[in-house]
């Protein structure tokens, strides 16, 4: 049942995500990008803390709101609420280093797959 509550999140993450990318910006900077990921944030970050005041949230509702909204929204809301809470944990190393590896090995990942793609086509 809990797949449920994410994947009908995950719909309305992704339908938001791609409305917005309908705004008509003129720009060579991804604003839009930024914007989504920012409002992302703030929206994991009240989930979060709303979540962790509150016992009478069912853990459904924190699937859908956390996982399936905020995954299908911006996968980059998860990677920010996880390196602030590193950092609120006072790991202030191990989320500096969360922070550092994964924008490294993404952008990584990014340039292997555009190669592969252009080996195999």
């Amino acid at each position: 049942m809990s797949f449920l509550f994410v994947a009908l999140g995950g719909a309305l993450g992704a339908t938001g995500r791609y409305a917005i990318s309908l705004i008509p910006v003129k720009t060579q900077f991804p604003f839009l990008t930024l914007i989504t990921n920012v409002m992302g944030a703030v929206l994991i970050g009240f989930i979060a803390g709303v979540a962790g005041n509150r016992s009478e949230i069912s853990g459904n509702a924190v699937l859908f709101w956390k996982t399936g909204v905020c995954g299908g929204f911006t996968t980059f809301s998860t990677f920010s609420l996880e390196a602030y809470s590193l950092f609120e944990r006072k790991s202030y190393f191990f989320g500096s280093i969360y922070i550092v590896l994964s924008t490294a090995f993404c952008l990584l990942g990014i340039f292997l797959g555009k190669r592969l793609a252009v080996l195999l086509h």
